[in-house]
């Protein structure tokens, strides 16, 4: 008998808000965090905004001496690791630590320490490079940090698969608590990567958009005017939990994680299969995971992402697998205000899905105001929140590479 697994704390670092509760507020209200990039001078390339995480302050959350040795995208890891702890009032002195677990995913790891310590080989040598560059710069970090603060020796890993890694990490957590091999994961996706060489591969991919003039109006997916992504960085972590040992300790339930599908494109190495083939296999084997027909999914948050390729292939693959009922299902993109997260964007999008389930609001998709005839059909609740009951929501994330990753969750049926 699979064992049911249930979500009790989140903890999210954003563009849009440093805790959980102003992630909420400003999705909800529609607000964007896409702004001139100020990590760094950024006025020679084709685009010059992001959505950056603001006033954060690694020493609120870590050592000092420990936070120096971290790069940026492990330090949100562990601030956004911290405030779901809290959430989820897990006491880790009664737990057995053998059973609770860690796995993390990134898209890119430590791109600004990497920078950082080759600039130094150059300018003063091989000796000079920190002994701390490669613990630093490797993506499993995360997830081995989370686990050395907090004591937790239970399955411990890390997922890359690019813009796909925190769902994949969701959803890997997911199956090991299922199969008994865990009881408690700390799971989701942690990014860093605004950095002079991030920005510019990205830059000379034309995968990002130049509306540097209006950046609250540049991500704006599915909308015939859309240019392209927007660079975000930050983290969204996860407690998911069995229901038995939820149950066992008394623990606040947002929703059970009820569906998981992956699939490859086996394709292009950043392009999605022709008509969303493979981000189509991943719904579907969600639902069948799920034992769940289309029509019961009442929200979908969609990956999104403000490109030309990814928004027509997303949406033709929604229709592919919903059908009729297609038309009728609310549909947005969040990212229209966070910007694309990258590695994490699963996991901040997930816990949408999630306050979505609770608050009875559907978050919008912003900066929605040409209708893309390659887009047609769907629902992409333009501009504003809507106030909807959602039992059962899908997340969506594709990566580059021809990752997809799907998540269903559903309201705790008492």
């Amino acid at each position: 008998m699979e064992r049911r697994v249930v979500i009790t704390g989140i903890g999210a670092i954003t563009s849009i808000g440093n805790n959980v509760p102003e992630y909420w507020e400003a999705l909800s209200q529609g607000k964007s965090g896409i702004e001139k990039i100020t990590l760094f001078d950024a006025s020679q390339f084709t685009s010059q905004i992001a959505g950056e995480v603001k006033g954060f302050e690694p020493e609120k959350y870590i050592d000092k001496k420990e936070a120096r040795r971290m790069d940026r995208f492990a330090q949100f890891a562990m601030a956004a690791t911290s405030e779901t702890i809290r959430d989820s009032k897990l006491d880790l002195s009664k737990e057995d630590t053998k059973r609770i677990g860690v796995l993390l995913g990134s898209g890119i790891g430590g791109l600004g320490t990497i920078e950082k310590e080759h600039k130094v080989l150059l300018e003063k040598g091989p000796r000079r490079v920190s002994p701390f560059l490669i613990p630093m710069l490797i993506i499993d970090m995360a997830s081995g940090l989370v686990s050395i603060k907090y004591g937790l020796k239970g399955p411990n890993s890390a997922v890359v698969t690019a813009c796909a890694s925190a769902a994949h990490a969701l959803g890997d957590s997911y199956k090991i608590i299922q199969r008994g091999d865990a009881e408690v994961m700390i799971t989701g996706g942690t990014e860093g990567a605004i950095t002079p060489l991030g920005l510019a591969g990205f830059c000379s991919m034309k995968a990002l958009s130049t509306r540097n003039d209006d950046p609250h109006k540049a991500s704006r997916p599915f909308d015939k005017e859309r240019d392209g992504f927007i660079m975000a960085e930050g983290a969204g972590i996860i407690i998911l939990e069995s229901l038995e040992h939820a149950k066992s300790r008394g623990a606040k339930v947002y929703a059970e994680v009820v569906g998981y599908g992956m699939s490859g494109d086996a394709y292009h190495m950043t392009a999605p299969a022709p008509e969303g083939e493979g981000a189509a296999n991943a719904m579907q084997m969600a639902l069948d995971d799920a034992k769940m027909k289309p029509e019961e999914v009442e929200y979908i948050n969609a990956h999104g992402t403000s490109t030309s390729l990814n928004d027509k292939y997303e949406t033709m693959a929604i229709k592919k697998i919903f059908g009729e009922y297609a038309k009728k299902i609310p549909v947005s993109s969040t990212k229209s205000m966070t910007g694309h997260l990258l590695g994490a964007a699963g996991g901040v999008e997930l816990i949408a899905c999630l306050l979505a389930l609770e608050k009875g609001i559907i978050p919008p998709t912003m900066n929605y105001k040409y209708p893309d005839p390659e887009c047609q059909g769907l629902d992409f609740v333009p501009n504003q929140a809507r106030k909807k009951e959602v039992k059962v929501a899908m997340s969506n994330s594709f990566g580059f590479g021809g990752h997809n990753a799907v998540l269903i969750i559903k309201k705790l049926e008492k």
